[in-house]
């Protein structure tokens, strides 16, 4: 092995990592210097997460050498890899529910805490405390049970959790698009404190404005391998987005239009919600209208959208599907009503990670499933799941493939793909686009002007603020659990405005 680089933290060469005939990661290499914020980007499935794996030490590497400060490194776990200095955030969560916040941020490491054989629960929570201050995050709740907590607080005890360690190495594989905006500021104070420290942080984002915006330099991987690096100053997105997907990504990404345009007619109808994350919300959703919905981290805007599909209990008020006349109490009776829901939560929410591609859409598309009755037919299922995969460019070696042997983005494809494979009348799509690549989303979004356009009507909840803008007719936002402002589709949908209010 030839010396390391001066002016690296870690450095990777040649390294190669297969799953039976896929060629995961194919002669990776890779340095990460002091001071240095790196963009790491590519298409769902060209080996990201693969690569940032291997570094954290979750898999494995079948060939190749790493160097961590000058030395050999080659991890048998993610504690090796903390004990090296490198901490990780991965894209799927990775806490343990059932644990308090303060213990999941020290677990594996709490015997600092531990005297004669007997945890000090009261020094543990007193250490996380500090550390959540620390980074920004004052009076987080420490000692509730991390199940308990929504997917961006779950994002930010794993933050934590990476720098209690106080990395040389900080990756961060899809953090942003969890986090709304004033966590998203509070992220990029603190890769700006680690670069001023000389330390090394490597970020993963399908947002590639963001990319381009908040790194130095960026690393494009396609198909496995490495084949561009550019320096930030130097690039654009546009530049960014051709070289993952190797072409020019055709057609608008957004829509074109600059106004509003549905039907008059109401076909959901929310009068006076509350509980206790949001209270006295109503609003009218009519006929092929996309209404977004965005706020701080505060705002309730998810849990409005998990309350809309009745996944959430009401403490009070009603939502009506008009056409039926009837008051949704259940998910089931929402789906027979030719209701959706795509949840922020995939894994926990949506989709069972442990089973098959087929079964997981065929839970959702039940009534493409069925021939009689209560009788579904296996037949239909493998072909309605096969259409979602090819319509979606899902990266599989099957519809038998268990889900949790994909992709973070492919998954959220297999999750959108179910439900806008059917005819459904009204879709509920929370952070439809979270965890995928640039040329899904323009499909996705294709897609969302296809269902509208004949007469689907959408309700988007976004932490993307030009996602909403780029999509919505209608744009409602809200702050402390209250709809503060209306937006119409127009010049006032902007992102000064919006801000300006949320804030």
């Amino acid at each position: 092995m030839t010396a390391m680089d001066k002016g690296a933290v870690f450095e990777a060469r040649h390294l190669k990592k297969h799953y039976g005939s896929t060629k995961a990661n194919d002669d990776v290499s890779i340095v990460l210097r002091r001071g240095e914020v790196r963009g790491l980007i590519g298409e769902n499935g060209s080996g990201k997460s693969t690569l940032i794996s291997m570094i954290a030490g979750i898999a494995r590497c079948d060939a190749g050498d790493m160097l961590m400060n000058g030395a050999p490194y080659s991890p048998e776990g993610p504690l090796d890899a903390g004990v090296a200095k490198i901490g990780t955030v991965v894209q799927e969560l990775g806490l343990v529910d059932g644990l308090p916040v303060g213990v999941n941020v020290f677990l594996g490491r709490t015997e600092p805490f531990t005297r004669f054989g007997v945890m000090s629960m009261g020094r543990l929570y007193a250490e996380a405390a500090a550390l959540f201050e620390k980074w920004g995050f004052k009076g987080f709740p420490v000692r509730y049970s991390t199940g308990r907590l929504s997917v961006e607080e779950k994002k930010i005890v794993e933050l934590v959790r990476a720098l209690s360690i106080d990395p040389d190495l900080l990756i961060l594989d899809e953090i942003t698009q969890a986090l709304s905006l004033n966590y998203r500021k509070i992220l990029i104070a603190i890769i700006g404190k680690l670069k001023a420290a000389g330390k090394s942080v490597l970020i993963v984002t399908h947002d590639v404005e963001e990319m381009v915006e908040i790194t130095d330099c960026i690393t494009v991987m396609r198909d496995g391998q490495i084949v561009a690096e550019r320096n930030c100053d130097e690039t654009t997105p546009d530049e960014v987005k051709r070289l993952m997907v190797g072409r020019e990504i055709e057609g608008a990404y957004y829509r074109q239009d600059h106004t509003g345009s549905y039907d008059r007619k109401v076909v959901l109808r929310a009068d006076g919600l509350s509980c206790d994350h949001f209270s006295d919300i109503t609003f009218e959703l009519h006929k092929g209208e996309i209404l977004g919905f965005c706020g701080l981290s505060d705002a309730g805007i998810h849990e409005l959208a998990e309350a809309l599909f009745a996944v959430r209990r009401l403490d009070s008020g009603k939502v009506t599907v008009v056409d039926a006349g009837v008051v949704i109490s259940s998910p089931r009776q929402a789906m027979s009503l030719k209701m959706g829901y795509v949840p922020k939560d995939r894994d926990k929410q949506a989709l069972m990670v442990n089973d098959t591609i087929e079964n997981n859409i065929g839970l959702a598309a039940v009534e493409l499933t069925r021939v009689s009755g209560a009788f579904l037919s296996p037949g239909r299922r493998r072909r309605v799941s096969e259409r979602v995969v090819e319509k979606f460019m899902v990266k599989t070696n099957g519809v038998t493939q268990r889900l949790s042997g994909l992709s973070g983005g492919n998954r959220q494809k297999v999750n959108l793909g179910r439900w806008l494979i059917q005819d459904k009348e009204i879709l509920i799509l929370d952070c439809p686009t979270r965890g995928v690549d640039v040329g899904v989303k323009s499909y996705i979004y294709g897609e969302m002007m296809r269902e509208k356009e004949k007469g689907v009507s959408m309700i988007v909840v976004s932490d993307e603020l030009p996602e909403l803008i780029g999509m919505c007719d209608t744009l409602i936002v809200m702050k402390g659990g209250k709809m503060v402002k209306t937006i119409e589709r127009g010049p006032e949908m902007t992102e000064e405005s919006i801000i300006e209010v949320m804030l």
